[in-house]
């Protein structure tokens, strides 16, 4: 399968996971969705990452976002990593996990790098809007841990602009300024933007979160 792309729909997949079997569209139904791949069971990021992903759940679930994880290893491996995961992170996985023995998802996905591992998936990351499209793709070697508030940084990003006219600039965090979509003249972005409008350069106009 060719290489996915933001903007191209999620595929669909069922298979099984450490709560039982899951078929993705059912499971995200018209959810926003976040899809994390980890290289294997027992592995040390991975355990930290499962464990703050777990606490990060109530975040996850404000955002109308499910969670899903995913590792070639069995179910019942992952039973017991999730034991393991549980006591050293202390807390309790609340979200399932993938059991992607046959590599099925993890080809469909392009989650595996020949160069990095031809057996093991690389720290992929798919944001899932509730029509299906992917609308983040992001992928992190397997020494390097996922950033968690990042991720919660940039669904509401997505939310927000997918929502209303506007784009988010660096280092946003909810509640900041925005940016007006070039799209829209000031004159209308006025009209719109009843908090109003401020115009740096034609190019770039700044205005308060509409959402706020």
């Amino acid at each position: 399968m060719a290489t996915l792309r933001l903007g191209d729909t999620a595929p669909n997949f069922t298979a099984e996971s450490s709560v039982g079997q899951i078929n993705l569209y059912d499971y995200l139904g018209e959810s926003w969705g976040i899809l994390f791949s980890h290289p294997a069971d027992f592995t040390p990021v991975c355990t930290t990452e499962l464990g703050t992903a777990s606490k990060f759940k109530e975040k996850f679930d404000a955002r109308n976002v499910k969670m899903l994880a995913l590792s070639v290893d069995g179910v019942a491996s992952h039973k017991e990593w999730i034991k393991d995961i549980n006591q050293v992170q202390e807390t309790t996985v609340n979200f399932p996990i993938i059991a992607d023995e046959d590599k099925k998802v993890s080809k469909l996905y392009d989650m595996i790098h020949p160069k990095a591992d031809n057996n093991l998936t690389v720290r992929s990351v798919f944001i899932i809007a509730p029509d299906k499209s992917i609308k983040l793709l992001l992928t992190y070697p397997a020494s390097t841990g996922r950033n968690f508030h990042e991720l919660l940084r940039v669904i509401d990003s997505l939310q927000l602009t997918a929502y209303h006219k506007v784009a988010t600039p660096a280092n946003w965090k909810q509640g900041q300024k925005v940016v007006v979509s070039p799209s829209i003249s000031t004159e209308d972005a006025k009209i719109i933007f009843t908090k109003g409008v401020e115009e740096i350069k034609p190019y770039l106009r700044m205005t308060p979160d509409p959402t706020t």
